[in-house]
Parts: structure tokens; sequence; C-alpha cells
């Protein structure tokens, strides 16, 4: 075919690949690192479709400026990037990637609980440091995983498959979602309750909740109270849902004891102090960040392009 498609940067080459037996041009941003305001607005004019990624910003501008594209395939499972009541109006389709991560962000999510709870970075940097003289009974005591309580804010695809794998830790377990999880409550005896009960009670608590107005700095200040001392957050859904202001202060007092980050409010800027917190385990969003799973999205996007650009609809397709 004669069409001509853009992606935002380079990803995986099974979906390179997948586009190029297609289509008669396939240009990639050459450079890996987010594209700025200015270069987007000058590659997508004249491309029948766009492969872009969850930290390019699709808005009005930038769709009028796509102005032969007839839509948007996101290498993501959120989309809260694009502006999809613009995409509408446009009559432009959008896609997304979901499922295909589930497994790497919920393994993602016990990584960093381990090691939050286990101090393995502050170990590790002990070792690393020659400064180990030997075995010694009070060293990085951390926190017991097997039998404590686990709360799972959000038992959406990732949340579930996260609470799931904790049965090998015979943990009591507690969500809150504004659904009833009947599968999670009848296989692991999970019991729904609202957030504050969650938050008092757990031992670790695991953020899932999808990124919509009413989830933006949900964990706050006043939640961040409510835990126990001893407890860990951990965040790998987006990085607004925490306050992450509130969250250093919480931290450097103690309240809760740790935390693990793979999410920031404002990528790649986390906020000011956080990083220096040693009770803080911090990845750089790469929760999904498994060979397999990475090229699967690519896959998942390349494919779901060219049912945008052939009128078909693509198999997850998020607007109209």
């Amino acid at each position: 075919m004669s069409w001509n498609v853009f992606v935002t940067r380079r990803i995986p080459e099974p979906g390179l690949e997948i586009l190029r037996r297609e289509c008669e041009i396939v240009d990639v941003h050459p450079e890996d690192r987010v594209m700025t305001r200015e270069e987007m607005l000058a590659a997508v004019p004249g491309r029948d479709g766009v492969l872009c990624l969850l930290t390019d910003r699709v808005d009005e501008e930038v769709m009028a400026a796509a102005d032969r594209a007839k839509g948007f395939a996101n290498y993501a499972v959120g989309y809260d990037n694009i502006d999809l009541e613009a995409a509408r109006r446009r009559g432009l389709v959008v896609s997304n990637t979901p499922g295909v991560l589930t497994d790497a962000t919920a393994d993602m999510a016990w990584a960093l609980l381990f090691s939050a709870a286990r101090r393995v970075v502050a170990a590790d940097k002990h070792m690393r440091s020659g400064e180990w003289n030997g075995w010694g009974p009070m060293q990085f005591l951390g926190a017991d995983i097997t039998g404590a309580t686990l709360g799972v804010v959000g038992t959406g695809r990732i949340g579930e498959n996260f609470a799931r794998k904790s049965a090998g830790f015979a943990m009591p377990l507690l969500y809150t979602d504004p659904r009833p999880n009947e599968g999670l409550e009848r296989d692991l005896g999970a019991r729904r309750v609202p957030l504050e009960e969650l938050l008092r009670v757990s031992d670790f608590v695991s953020l899932h909740p999808p990124f919509l107005p009413e989830t933006e700095k949900l964990i706050g200040e006043r939640e961040l109270g409510l835990m126990k001392p001893t407890a860990v957050l951990i965040n790998t859904s987006r990085g607004k849902v925490v306050d992450e202001e509130a969250l250093v202060r919480a931290l450097r007092a103690g309240r809760p004891g740790a935390a693990g980050l793979d999410v920031y409010a404002e990528e790649p800027r986390p906020a000011p102090g956080l990083v220096e917190l040693e009770n803080l385990v911090c990845c750089p969003h790469i929760a999904s960040a498994t060979t397999r799973t990475r090229s699967r999205m690519a896959e998942m996007a390349a494919r779901d392009l060219l049912a945008i650009l052939r009128g078909d609809p693509p198999a997850n397709q998020v607007c109209p």
C-alpha cells in the first residue's frame, strides 16, 4: 500500500516489520527520546496514521497538524495523553495496547514490594561500597512478607493479577474498587473495604487504579497519614495518583515506612527530594520492560494502526 506512517519513537523491531510490510513509508523519530512539541507538529502533516507513545501529548493542535491521518495507535495501555473528545470531533480512531503487559506490570509491582520490604537496593549499595565487614544480626532489617496483610487499590486486569500472585505468600487480602471482584473473594477470600480501612490495616498497599479526574492525588497527605509506620506503598499505575510532595514529607516522617515507585506525576522529573530518600525504591517507568512484552505491544499497536488505515475497527479501539 502507499500508506505513509510516522512512529514517534523507536519501538521493538517486530512492530516496525509489520508496518514496513504494508506501508510505503515508515518514518521513525531518529532519536531515542520524547519528541519536542515543535518536532511533533512538523512530523505529522501528510501522514496517513501515527503510532504514538504515552509520553506524546496528542491534542487538538497535533490532530489538526496531522491533516491526512485516519487515527493514532497508542503504544500503551493508558491513553490519557490523547484528547479523545478532539479525536471524536475529527472522526479519528484511537487504539491502545491492553492486556499484553498485565503480567509484566504485576510482576514489577511485586519486585518493588520485595525490594522495599527487604531493603535490597540499600544492601546492594552497601555491598558494592566495600564497607561490609561481615554478617551481623542488626544489618538491613526489613519487613516480613509471608503472612502480612496486602491491600490492593483497584482490581482491574493488573490489580487482580497482582493480587492473585499473593496466594503463594499466605497474605490476608483486602481490596478497594468501585465494583466487587467476586473472583478474588471466592478464590482468595479477599475482602472489599473502604480505602481508609485498607490503608489503616494493610502492611503493603499496591496502587492499580486507572488515571481519572477522581483518582488524581487519590493518595495524599491524609491518606498517607492513615498508613502504619511499618507499611510499604507501591505504585505502578500512574504517577498522578499519588501526591508526590506529600509522599516526600510522609517518607521523611516515617509514615509509611517505605515505598516503591515506577511512575511519577511529571515524568521524567520526580518531585524535589524524592530520589534522595533512602526508604524509597525508585525505577524509571519500566514495569512493562521485558523483551517479550514490549515486542508484543509493538506488534499490537502496528496491527491496530494498519486496521485503522484500512478503515477496519482496530482490535483495541478506544475512540470513537
